[in-house]
């Protein structure tokens, strides 16, 4: 296609020099001194009058395909970017495969509670939702432990918690509310946490990173609590669940700052003991509060910040 194309533009070329203005332009015909890599006949360059040259190629532009000169232009070089960028030994190899297979255990799991919350296996659905935050923080510390960090597993990670977190969750709490809220209601609801999560997950993507906090609330987080929260069943009417899921999927797009786990596990002993007391005596109501007060504590230190600056 593309020589045939060639040859019409000559055929094109001459008429036109040949019918300017009914009058003949000089058109000289120069055969090149070279064949193409395919053995092919020879290309054939057309040389008419400079005063012409700008019409002509406003009729018949040069083809990307050759260059300024009516020579083949060379084909862009393709770079393969490794997988895992470093030394490729085996035993790299395999650490590096060992932390993608938790990122797709994280991916299958997800996928295995959408199955069982369209059977009505509520429940064990949410409860692959907390295995798939185990293997999501699983596979981030085996990357930075084993020294195997790449590009690539970041992507895999991404694509891995939309389908989980992103998807599956969504799907765990409409099963969840089905016959308690009106089912557009849980519809509008949960498409939301799947929009927030893509529009998160882009976002940190592309985002300077900040050791000490996340910019808005984790996909992982928000999944967790949605998990947790069919687990336990907590005792709150339908609309008020709607909202407390509407507002997890604002919360994940917001600009508040929150807390990383690492930042968390510092805070004093007392401070940890608390919520495991009270669980013991109505882990719904701690259950409740711990996620009140982790949803606050970002507005309180985007003011705090603002207040110092």
């Amino acid at each position: 296609m593309r020589r045939s194309g060639t040859f019409a533009r000559q055929v094109l070329l001459v008429r036109v020099a040949r019918r300017h203005d009914g009058q003949a332009l000089p058109a000289m015909v120069v055969r090149q001194g070279r064949r193409d890599v395919n053995g092919m006949d020879p290309m054939v360059r057309f040389r008419v009058d400079p005063m012409t040259a700008r019409e002509i190629e406003s009729i018949a532009p040069m083809s990307p395909a050759f260059g300024p000169s009516g020579a083949a232009a060379e084909p862009d070089s393709t770079i393969v970017v490794p997988l895992l960028p470093g030394e490729r030994t085996i035993a790299r190899r395999a650490k590096f495969a060992l932390v993608n297979a938790c990122t797709l255990a994280s991916l299958g799991l997800g996928l295995l509670a959408i199955f069982l919350a369209m059977q009505g296996d509520v429940r064990v659905a949410a409860g692959c939702l907390i295995a798939c935050v185990v293997f999501d923080g699983l596979d981030g510390a085996l990357a930075r432990k084993l020294g195997v960090s790449s590009p690539f597993g970041a992507q895999m990670d991404s694509l891995a918690d939309m389908c989980s977190f992103g998807l599956a969750a969504p799907v765990v709490v409409y099963a969840s509310l089905a016959g308690t809220v009106p089912a557009a209601g849980a519809a509008v609801a949960c498409a939301l946490v799947a929009g927030c999560a893509a529009i998160r997950l882009a976002r940190f993507n592309v985002s300077p990173k900040d050791g000490r906090f996340f910019c808005g609330v984790p996909t992982t987080m928000a999944a967790a609590v949605l998990a947790l929260a069919v687990l336990i069943g907590l005792p709150v009417p339908g609309p008020a669940k709607l909202a407390v899921v509407a507002l997890l999927a604002f919360a994940m797009v917001s600009s508040f700052p929150y807390a990383k786990l690492a930042r968390l596990l510092k805070l004093p002993p007392w401070l940890w003991l608390l919520p495991l007391v009270g669980a013991l005596v109505d882990i719904r109501v701690t259950f409740a509060l711990v996620v009140v007060g982790y949803l606050v504590s970002g507005p309180l230190l985007w003011l705090r910040q603002r207040s110092t600056v």
